[in-house]
This record gives structure tokens, C-alpha cells and sequence, in this order.
């Protein structure tokens, strides 16, 4: 396993992640087995979300942090809340669900509308819950995620500057196809690098709508991430199978010349120029909080 720091942190986690919502899919047991493996075999950064499967992918990444794993653990969550009220109860039932006195990175979740950052910060918003956890210690570092168009990401760093306010942590959908759509790698990376909030990568493989183009494979999509200033690449893993497939991505990674990267970005440019690929960008199938607003507050 590869290790980065944390964006300005000082923190040192694995440069692969394990993705929360996909544990939903396999049975309980199996989704133990696979975070209580990934942590054994070097992975320390885990993600999830309070929404995910209605609470149940926490529910199962806490019984793996049980008997001694949360120790092996960098644990991050998100919350949809954008009141305080809301906001500060998501993150005390995340702590129940993940079985843990305090989560290492606590995540405002869903960062797609341009109001999204003015209703963080807004007097009675997101971010007095998320500041009076981490003064109770229950969280540590806070940062913010989003899948649909890196104004918005744009837009929260220009907000948290006027508010005084550095985040810590930055997610967002980084892959080959990403270059040439509505790019996050392009628009906001730089940004991040330059202010050291870490650089979290999540849909390397666009949920597998990438792989459907037929253009690159699941390991060029993982080398394609990493090679990026990632802190974290998170990936999706649902079985055993594709966490092996994560661990050979990082043994076998290296950073990539111009000409490779070159080549990758070539083979997608024509598949990536509409986003029909990245679905998370052009529709509301990945919107949990478009279908759920009562998830918000």
C-alpha cells in the first residue's frame, strides 16, 4: 500500500480508500470480512456516508471497527444536514451506527447547488454543528464532497474565505473521463493543492459506468487517479475480488509519464465529451438529497 499525507493535516493515510456505500451490497458478513481484510492488509482510510442504505453501511463499517480495527482506522463520514439542528443529529447517530467516541473526518455531504455553501455557513447552518463536534472532540478534520459541477466546489472555497474558514478535506469525482467534462481535476485540484486541503478522489471508475465505454480498465482508471495530487483515491468495493483488485492497482502503480497520461485521456476524450459516462454530473440518479430533501433540514 502507498501512503500520502493528508493535505496540511499531518496525517498519513493509505492512498486507497474503501468506498461505504458499496458494503451495502453484499451480505453483513461479507462487507465485515472485506473492511476487517483491507484494514489487515495495509488500508487505513475508510469512508461512508449517514445516508447510506438508510444508515446500514455504518451500521456494518462499525461492527468491523469492532475488537480492536477502529484502532487500525481513518475513519471519515458525511452528513446531509444543512441546519445546525439536523446537521449535529446525523453526526451523533453516525458516531452510534460506526460504535466510536470520535470520527477523524466528518464530510458535508452533497455539495451540488450553489446555495449549498451559503446554507453551510449560514447563522443556524451546517457548520456550528459540525465546529461544537469538534470542539466536543467527536470529530477531528472537516471538509466538504460533490459529484456535479466543480462551480460549486468553486464556490465553497471562495464562501469559506470570506468566513475565514480553511477545510481540511476536498472530495470529488476524479477519473480519465473527468479531464474533458465539467472537470473537477482541472477547476478545483489546483485550488485545493494551493490552500493544502487534501485532495480526496472518489469514482475512479464513474461506478462503473466508465468500464461500459469500453475505452479504459479498471486498473488505468485507479493509476489514472493516483497520479493526480490525490491524498486518497476511494474506490467501491463489494467483494473480495475488487478489494484485490485495489491492493494490485497500488503495488503496481507508478507515476505515470506526460505520454501516458496523454494516451489515457486521448482514448476517452471522444466517450467523455458529453458526460454520458458520468452520470453523477449530467442526471439525478446519484442525488440522495434531490429525492430525499427532508434529509437536509
Amino acid at each position: 500500500m502507498i501512503y500520502r499525507k493528508l493535505g496540511s493535516t499531518g496525517e498519513r493515510v493509505s492512498a486507497i480508500g474503501i468506498g461505504g456505500a458499496h458494503l451495502g451490497r453484499p451480505s453483513e458478513q461479507d462487507a465485515i470480512a472485506i473492511v476487517r481484510s483491507a484494514l489487515d492488509r495495509g488500508i487505513t482510510f475508510l469512508d461512508n456516508c449517514w445516508d447510506y442504505s438508510n444508515g446500514e453501511c455504518e451500521v456494518r463499517m462499525g461492527k468491523a471497527l469492532r475488537d480492536g480495527y477502529r484502532q487500525k482506522a481513518f475513519l471519515m463520514t458525511k452528513f446531509d444536514g444543512r441546519t445546525r439542528q439536523a446537521a449535529a443529529q446525523q453526526i451523533d447517530q453516525s458516531l452510534q451506527r460506526l460504535q466510536t467516541d470520535h470520527i477523524d473526518l466528518i464530510q458535508y455531504h452533497e455539495n451540488i447547488r450553489l446555495d449549498d455553501p451559503d446554507r453551510f455557513f449560514a447563522d443556524g447552518g451546517a457548520v456550528e454543528a459540525v465546529m461544537a463536534a469538534k470542539q466536543a472532540g467527536k470529530v477531528r478534520y472537516i471538509g466538504f464532497t460533490g459529484h456535479k459541477d466543480p462551480l460549486v466546489h468553486e464556490r465553497m472555497l471562495e464562501i469559506a474565505k470570506l468566513h475565514n474558514f480553511h477545510f481540511d478535506a476536498c472530495q470529488m469525482p476524479l477519473n480519465p473521463m473527468d479531464a474533458h467534462f465539467r472537470s473537477f481535476a482541472n477547476n478545483v485540484v489546483p485550488k485545493l493543492v494551493e490552500q493544502g486541503i487534501a485532495v480526496l478522489g472518489m469514482k475512479p471508475m464513474g461506478s462503473g459506468d466508465l468500464l461500459k465505454s469500453n475505452t479504459v480498465t479498471p486498473i488505468e482508471c485507479l493509476h489514472y487517479a493516483l497520479n493526480l495530487p490525490t491524498s486518497v483515491v476511494i474506490t467501491g468495493c463489494d467483494s473480495m475480488k475488487i478489494l484485490d483488485q485495489a491492493f494490485e492497482a497500488a503495488r503496481t502503480f507508478k507515476p505515470m509519464t506526460e505520454a501516458e497520461v496523454i494516451a489515457i485521456l486521448d482514448k476517452t476524450r471522444v466517450a467523455a465529451a458529453t458526460g454520458k459516462f458520468e452520470r453523477f454530473k449530467t442526471s439525478a440518479v446519484f442525488d440522495g438529497t434531490i429525492r430525499n430533501p427532508q434529509w437536509m433540514g
